[in-house]
């Protein structure tokens, strides 16, 4: 029998608790934005705000290569939307902690929801704990830091006059390359590479912003889907 899913404060105690082994990296990352966004032209608000509604990393900082003080703001939307698709599948995989529970307990919880406190919760419900405070409260623990880390990134800006020098606008793309790394299944995974970075070269090429990013998220998702249906 599966036991039944609760959420009590001591499940949100635990989770937040279980998950400040994460904070250190979160604070450093959301520095590192925090510095960029400085950098691109963002007052403190517009940053803070940005991690606090987008609240990605990876999505905050590929829209970051678009932004301008003219920046277009459709593809840096869509550029948020195609980097942050994982976030579907992430919500249907949890969805057994959740179902159930208060729109107010759920919601808030996936609200929070990141990288690393899903992969958290999903290990503690393989290994049976079913109290659903633990999301939420993982999630806490990590938005806090990500907030704090913006602020000081950009406040402590003024000091890093030149980023480049010290290899931040190359945060992006080390992230995205670990990631690759690890996801990566042999060659079948070179077609939807070969798509992606094909049609952001050309875009890169022929149009101004950030549409040659969205562009390589749809193709190579179009690439991958076709080869996984064959």
């Amino acid at each position: 029998m599966t036991a039944r899913v609760s959420f009590t404060a001591a499940g949100v105690r635990r989770g937040f608790f279980a998950a400040q082994v994460l904070a250190p990296g979160v604070v450093l990352y959301a520095m590192v934005f925090g510095v960029l966004a400085s950098e691109r032209g963002m007052s403190w608000l517009q940053a803070l705000l940005m991690s606090a509604v987008v609240y990605s990393g990876s999505a905050q900082l590929a829209a970051l290569q678009g932004w301008t003080a003219t920046a277009a703001i459709t593809p840096v939307i869509i550029t948020i939307f195609v980097m942050n698709a994982r976030y579907v599948l992430y919500g249907a995989a949890i969805q057994p902690w959740l179902a159930g529970l208060p729109r107010h307990q759920s919601w808030g919880s996936l609200f929070f929801l990141g990288d690393g406190n899903w992969s958290m919760a999903m290990r503690e419900y393989e290994r049976g704990y079913r109290d659903a405070g633990y999301v939420l409260g993982s999630g806490v623990a990590m938005f806090v830091p990500w907030l704090g880390g913006t602020l000081a990134g950009h406040l402590l800006a003024g000091n890093v006059p030149n980023p480049a020098a010290f290899g931040l606008d190359f945060m992006l793309v080390a992230f995205a390359a670990a990631i690759g790394m690890v996801l990566w299944r042999g060659k079948s995974d070179l077609w939807p590479v070969a798509a992606a970075g094909l049609v952001a070269l050309l875009l890169h090429r022929l149009l101004p912003g950030a549409w040659y990013i969205v562009g390589a998220g749809v193709a190579g998702g179009l690439m991958g889907a076709w080869r996984h249906g064959r």
